[in-house]
């Protein structure tokens, strides 16, 4: 079958050789496809390699807000 049109600009065909087991768990878990299925797994990848290192960043930046002011700034 052919992949739906998304929002995203390119795709690329691959072949894969899976565990028939660990694509039927995933398929259960979201309910979707095989391509849909393999494309959230690598986006909940992506979003937590983005969340470590945002955690790895923890402490080391330094910011200051006055809580006074902030809350007096105008509001649209």
């Amino acid at each position: 079958s052919r992949m739906k049109r998304t929002a995203r600009k390119t795709s690329r065909r691959v072949t894969m050789n899976l565990p028939a087991d660990l694509i039927a768990a995933a398929r259960t878990y979201t309910g979707k496809g095989i391509t849909e299925t393999v494309v959230e797994g690598l986006e909940m990848l992506r979003r937590r390699k983005a969340a470590e290192g945002l955690a790895a960043m923890a402490g080391k930046l330094k910011i200051e807000v006055d809580l006074d002011v902030s809350r007096e700034r105008a509001r649209h």
